[in-house]
């Protein structure tokens, strides 16, 4: 596998090593499993659609894409609350 030269602030790569480190791995090492466990967009949408089709056939629901967008704020609503705690 070829290597890869990444620019980033100096401070993000000092954090990117020390939890790598406290995880006994290289920064390297570290990187490497965090891009296998991350998802792309693409692969994002693609489980949100078997996630979608596997609700509707087990139950029925099929929300619309208003219902999606409601759903959407109350969420980020929550979240952002959350936060604010």
């Amino acid at each position: 596998m070829a290597d890869a030269n990444i620019r980033i602030p100096e401070e993000a790569k000092d954090r990117l090593a020390a939890i790598a480190a406290a995880e006994g791995l290289s920064l390297r090492a570290y990187l490497a499993r965090l891009a296998e466990t991350l998802l792309t967009p693409a692969e994002r949408a693609e489980r949100a659609e078997q996630a979608r089709t596997a609700l509707h056939s087990w139950t029925g629901y099929a929300p619309t894409d208003s219902e999606h967008r409601d759903l959407d704020a109350e969420l980020d609503r929550r979240l952002a609350e959350s936060w604010e705690r």
